[in-house]
Order: structure tokens, then sequence, then C-alpha cells
């Protein structure tokens, strides 16, 4: 009898040992389990650069917005590829020389494409950095020509024409609609303003019976321009062609007009931007600037135009469509493509058209958006009407 009870009660504590080791084994796998189904889906990184901060942050923050507006109704939707959307932002202020490190901060933190930059000093400062770590670039605004026709940077894009385009609509439209056959070109000096004079000066000089009567650069940030101004009066300019951005383009506007100066003054889609109107008032009346051609009508621009009024309470400024047609075009590449590789994105984006707020649109061999261009803005009452 004894010996039965020994050996039931080795044989209890034997099971007992058994279930114990079988429910610490269970124990032992089930965070393993929970944390192999918790684990998040690493993220398609979109970097985003341009000027958030300082004079031409109107330029920027659009375009920060679209990417923040488009990321979002990507994630919404489950994400590219099942995996989140996260973007990485950084400012440049519009300067080549904190370009260079805000597109090394990109490349270092992971970002899979990049949306930007916006100004194309900027841009050309970044593009080599982006290039060797063979990221694309997609720019909602960089315009100069040299960004694609160069052919040093074939791993950039744009959702914009380029400034050779924009300078000939310019002269075209200053000659034969304006009438004007002496004309001064200033710029800023800058890659942007600098290339749309050069391009604006070439044409007109190809043109009979019009004359250039000054070509000249201006120092960006300056308090007075005045000098400039009495050079472009003694020259009897009947128009003036302007390269730049806002700043400087609403100074010189306004001590034109202070000078009761009736000369033409036309611009590019620098200073078609609503802060110029703010800034130089009664003076931006008349005032003549090229932009990216309305496409007000399209479903895809309502519907991007109504996401940022019900998220920011206001109007998109400059470049929003731009920016948002260019994060949609690179989600789109790599969804498209079932990778974040470098040549799998850039083949999608050069062989097939995505729909966008500006138009349904693919990139040529350049880098150039097919599909968009240019189009004359007057300032009549206070805002930009488009000229037909």
């Amino acid at each position: 009898m004894r010996k039965l009870f020994v050996f039931t009660l080795v044989a209890v504590l034997a099971l007992a040992l058994i279930i114990g080791g079988c429910a610490k084994k269970e124990e032992a796998q089930a965070p393993a389990e929970v944390a192999e189904e918790a684990a998040p889906a690493e993220p398609i990184m979109l970097g985003v650069a341009g000027p958030y901060s300082g004079d031409l942050a109107s330029y920027g923050i659009p375009s920060m917005r679209a990417a923040e507006l488009v990321a979002e109704k990507y994630n919404n939707a489950g994400g590219v590829l099942g995996r989140p959307v996260k973007l990485l932002v950084e400012d440049d202020v519009c300067k080549p020389e904190v370009a260079t490190n805000t597109a090394t901060k990109l490349v270092s933190d992971g970002a899979n494409v990049v949306l930007g930059h916006i100004c194309s000093g900027a841009t050309k400062a970044a593009l080599g950095i982006y290039n060797d770590a063979k990221i694309v670039v997609m720019s909602p605004s960089a315009t100069n020509p040299d960004l694609t026709q160069s052919g040093d940077y074939p791993n950039f894009f744009r959702t914009i024409a380029s400034d050779d385009m924009q300078a000939k609509l310019g002269v075209d439209f200053t000659v034969n609609q304006l009438g004007a056959k002496k004309v001064a070109v200033i710029h800023d000096k800058g890659d942007y303003g600098k290339g749309y004079a050069e391009f604006a000066k070439k044409y007109l000089e190809e043109m009979p019976g019009v004359e250039v009567v000054l070509f000249e650069g201006i120092t960006p940030g300056a308090v007075d321009y005045s000098a400039i101004v009495q050079k472009i009066e003694r020259m009897g300019a009947e128009a003036v062609m302007y390269g730049g951005y806002h700043p400087e383009a609403s100074k010189i506007v306004t001590q034109m007009k202070k000078k009761k100066m009736d000369a033409y003054f036309v611009s590019d889609d620098g200073v078609k931007d609503d802060t110029f109107i703010k800034v130089a008032g009664e003076f931006a009346e008349g005032v003549y600037a090229s932009g990216p051609m309305d496409v007000s009508q399209l479903p895809m621009y309502q519907e991007a135009v109504q996401a940022y009024k019900d998220k920011y309470n206001e109007d998109p400024g400059a470049f929003y469509k731009e920016g948002y047609a260019a994060a949609v075009a690179l989600l789109n590449a790599i969804e498209k493509a079932g990778s974040t590789e470098y040549e799998a994105i850039e083949k999608v984006l050069r062989t097939e058209y995505v729909d966008t707020p500006v138009g349904s649109i693919s990139f040529d061999a350049k880098g150039d958006a097919i599909g968009v261009g240019f189009s004359m803005y007057r300032v009549v009452d206070g805002v930009y009407v488009e000229q037909k």
C-alpha cells in the first residue's frame, strides 16, 4: 500500500511538472507571437525639402502641406505597398549652402524619395548629393532649364515647365500683346532669376525691331532699388522683364509706380504669388507674371484644394497643386514599381501617366513633365487673373 501511495505521488508530481513546463513554454512563446503580430511595417520615407521659414516660406509651406495631405490620404487607404508613408521635413530657407546640409540629413535619415527643393539654386546645390545616394527628387517649382537639360541630374524630375518656356511666353506677350519695343531685362543674379532673364534677353534679341535697352542684375535683399529704377527710366524702357522672386519685385514695382513710370512690368512665377500683391498693395495693380496654366476645372484639382481648405481653413498658396502632383507621382511610382529601388521608380515615372491636380502627366527622358505649361496673369483688383 505504501509503495502504491509513493508511486501515485511520484506520478502526480511528474504530471504537474510536465503541465507546468508546457505552461511556461506557452508563456514564453506568447510574447514573441504577440510581438510578431504587433511589429509595424517599415514606413515609406518621403523627404520634403523647401523654405519653411524666412522671406520665401510662402513658396515652401503649401508644398509641405500638400505632402501632408497626400500622405494622409494614402495612409487612410492602407499606405503604399501596405506600408505607412512617413514625412521627413527639412527647411532649406531657399539657400544653396543650407540645402546641401538638408540633403545630407534627408539621405542619412533614410528618405526613399524627396519632394523638393523649391528654389532652383537650392535644388541645384542638393541634387548631386541625392544623385550619389540614388534617390529620386521631384520639385514642384524649380524651373531652371539646366536642371533637366544639362543631363547632370538623371535623378531629377519636376511638375512644372522650365524657364525657357516661361521666358518665351513672357517675351511673346510683352512684344506682341503689349507692343513694347524697348525692353529692360533685370534679374536677382540667382540661378532661377538670371536663367529666366538670359532666356528673355535671347528671345527679345531674335525679334525684329525690338531692343534690349538694359540687362543688369540687382542685389537681393536690398532696401532701396532707386538706382536701377532710374536706369530703366533713363533708357526709355517701355517694359521691364524681371527674373526673380517677390520680395525684390514688390520694392521695384513700388518705386516705379511712385515715380509715375508707365512701363509695363512683366515677370515670372516667382512673382505670381499672393504675397507679392499683399506687400506691393495698390502698386501691384497691372503687373503681369507668368505661372502654371489654370487647371481649376479638373476634379482632382478641386478635390485637392478642398482638402487644403478643410484642414487649414485658408486657400492654398503658390505651387500647392504642383507639390500635390509631385507627392502623388512619387508615391504612385513606388506603388506601381512594387519597390523603393531607384531604377524601378525612375522607370515608372518615365513610362506611365498618373492623374494629378495639374493634369494627367508623365515625364520625358530629361525629367520634365509632359502635359504642363504656363499662362500669363495680370493683377486686377488685387488678384491675379489669367490672360486669354
